[in-house]
């Protein structure tokens, strides 16, 4: 029997509904010039060792143009990623109901935020990452499961504002192909954490770059939305998770 085909990218049916969230454990995707496995892993909801692991994709994880990621396969689970399933789920009209999740525990906060400098300066350890505020904006979205769904934090700005690395990272996607996402660039900063940054009016570092952070990697825009904003994402192990718990206090 074939396989549904998705081809590019899902429908935009899926990405307008606001309780459409991944991960995606059924399909195939075929790659499109531009795509890394990182974006696709982050258009699923899928972490990308254990996707590249289910269609024998070693590091550094190269892909290309016409090649079918399966994603009705599932790869070994990463160490610490409890939240990746390791089997497939039951049919749809045997599914029981699920319990409720467990509560993740709050991150690890190794450093209280340094109060004596400006806000736009301060940075927090947490999970052994240092992060910092990837503008100086308000925050006029928080990052919700229920409702309207908001796998991050929007933060409000000008038109050219710049937009800082949150962490030190490498740059691993850094392009429009993300239906809802505009410009967007995508920074792994360790084996379990990602940051991400969209609706950019430019981007301004290449995929394969070394960041610092609060490095300037682009500049605010509306890109793929309706005014100037910046949504910023965190992911940790394929998952979004709550990013204010990351950043230093305001």
């Amino acid at each position: 029997m074939a396989l549904p085909s998705l081809v590019g990218c899902n429908t935009s049916a899926i990405y307008g509904d606001s309780a459409y969230n991944p991960p995606v454990y059924w399909g195939r995707h075929v790659v499109e010039r531009g795509e890394t496995l990182y974006s696709i892993a982050w258009r699923y909801g899928r972490d990308y060792r254990e996707l590249g692991d289910a269609n024998n994709i070693a590091p550094p994880y190269r892909i290309y143009p016409g090649q079918v990621i399966r994603l009705d396969l599932r790869g070994s689970r990463p160490a610490g990623s409890p939240n990746v399933a390791s089997s497939p789920p039951p049919p749809r009209k045997a599914a029981k109901p699920r319990p409720a999740p467990k509560p993740q525990p709050a991150p690890k906060v190794t450093r209280k935020p340094d109060t004596s400098v400006d806000v736009s300066r301060q940075t927090q350890t947490v999970s052994n990452i240092n992060w910092r505020w990837p503008h100086v904006g308000t925050v006029i979205a928080k990052y919700s499961t229920s409702g309207k769904v908001n796998k991050g934090i929007d933060i409000a700005g000008n038109s050219g504002d710049p937009v800082k690395a949150a962490a030190d990272g490498s740059v691993v996607y850094a392009g429009n192909g993300l239906l809802g996402y505009g410009n967007l660039i995508i920074i792994n900063h360790n084996e379990h954490y990602l940051s991400a940054y969209a609706h950019n009016r430019r981007i301004l570092v290449k995929e394969g770059q070394e960041v610092k952070q609060g490095q300037t990697i682009a500049e605010l825009g509306s890109t793929g939305t309706d005014g100037d904003k910046l949504h910023f994402e965190i992911r940790r192990n394929g998952n979004p998770v709550d990013p204010l718990p990351y950043l230093p206090g305001r």
